[in-house]
This record gives structure tokens, sequence and C-alpha cells, in this order.
């Protein structure tokens, strides 16, 4: 679940800033486009939408390796609802090592998590870039930058105090939306917490014990909770780093307490 998060989250983040830049720019096909995955991603049910992007990136993954692969296939890969490519253009292929299968599902796990809630990311930082006071961006016109020098040395840099209150929320869910693991073939730490705390079961231990798994949902508890503290703490001491010398109420109330 940590190493999830601890790759998901930047991989969201980038997701998200790349969609916001895409949203705003005035080029209108990659604006549409930049739209178009807000608003789609956001409409669709979580579930949904990993029960049916997973399967459909796999085929998208396998069908592009059949064309390299396997040039000489003269049948088609969609017969009904069956999707047949060649042994070559498997992912994995079926002699993989188990270490192999498990790795290719964690990475799309995170690739589906990172486009799902880099849609959320990009609608919270697109909505922080027009908060940024437009004088801002005058002001540097008025001393020369460029549109690029003045989106990342004005814009981006002041957007972050706009967008936190929202990328902390975005994280609170993603730290509780790990479960949805499981629908993509991961066990995570709630599954474990079933299993385990479960009547006997050979797979993990003979030793015979009743059903444990209110302790151990009552254990996973404590530590959302602790994670979720501790998530608080430093999004506020970021915060304040964040808004210190900035024009907002938290700068001001910063400027006046020194």
């Amino acid at each position: 679940m940590l190493l999830l998060l601890a790759i998901t989250a930047p991989t969201a983040l980038a997701f998200g800033f790349g969609g916001a830049m895409a949203a705003r720019s005035r080029f209108a096909p990659l604006s549409w486009f930049g739209k178009g995955y807000i608003a789609i991603v956001r409409g669709v049910p979580d579930i949904a939408f990993f029960l049916f992007f997973v399967i459909a990136l796999d085929q998208l993954f396998e069908a592009i390796r059949h064309k390299v692969k396997c040039p000489d296939w003269d049948q088609a890969i969609w017969q009904g609802n069956d999707f047949v490519v060649c042994q070559a253009a498997k992912l994995p292929l079926g002699n993989a090592p188990q270490w192999m299968h498990e790795t290719y599902g964690f990475f799309l796990a995170v690739l589906t998590f990172a486009i799902v809630f880099g849609a959320f990311a990009a609608n919270v930082l697109f909505g922080a870039m027009r908060a940024v006071p437009h004088a801002q961006l005058e002001t540097a016109a008025a001393y020369g930058f460029s549109r690029r020098q003045t989106f990342w040395r004005i814009l981006v840099p002041q957007m972050w105090v706009y967008a936190l209150p929202g990328l902390s929320n975005l994280w609170m869910v993603l730290t509780k939306a790990t479960p949805l693991l499981f629908l993509l073939g991961v066990e995570d730490i709630v599954y474990w917490a079933r299993e385990l705390g479960g009547t006997a079961n050979p797979r993990f231990t003979d030793y015979p014990h009743g059903d444990w798994r209110m302790w151990y949902f009552l254990g996973l508890m404590v530590f959302y909770l602790g994670l979720t503290r501790l998530s608080e703490l430093y999004l506020e001491r970021l915060m304040q780093r964040l808004t210190h010398g900035q024009a907002t109420t938290g700068g001001e109330a910063q400027r006046k307490a020194a």
C-alpha cells in the first residue's frame, strides 16, 4: 500500500499537471483534450473505470505487441467476445516467472490510479492556475517576461497556495482508495487483514484460531487514522511554507505575527 502511494501520488500529480496545462492551452485541440480528460474520468465511477480500463489497457498493449511481433497473423484479434493474440504478444509471457506477473499487475494498478486521480488533480490545478491574480501575470508581462517565463516563474510558484487544500483532500481520498487494488488483482493491506484475521487457513498458518477479523480491521482503522494525522501535520507545515510572503490570508497572518 505505502509503495503504491509513494509511486502513484507523484505520478497522478504529473498527470494532473499535464492535464491542467493542456486544459488552459490556447491551442484548441489540446485544450479540448485536457478538458475532455478531466470531464470524462471525473464523470465515470471509479469502480467502473477500474474494471473496464485495466482490461482495455492490457488489450491495447498486447494488440500493439501483436502487430510488431506477429505481422503474418491472418486472423482477427477480436473474435466476438474473445481477444486472441499470438503467444509472443502476451503480457507477460505464459512462461514468465510469477514475480513478472505481479509486477505487471502492479504497473497496471499504478497507471490506472494515476490516470483516475490525475484527472481530479488536473481539475484542482486548473482552478488554482485561474485563481492566481491576473495582475501578477500582467506585471510579469510589463517587465518583459515571455509567456513561458511568466508561467514557470510567476504562475506555477503561486498556484500551489490555492491548489494545496484540494490536493490534500485528494491525498486523503487516495489513501483510502487502495482497497480498490483488489479489483485489479493486487493484494493490498485490507485484503491481508481479511485473510489473516479469518479462521485458520492452511495457506497462512496451521495454528487454529477464531474469527479475528474485527481486531485486524481495528488495527487497520488505527493505522489509517495515524496516517491521516501525519498527513495533516505535514500538509499544514507545507501550507505555512507556501503562504510565507504571499498575498493571501495565511501569508498576511504570518506577516502580522512576525
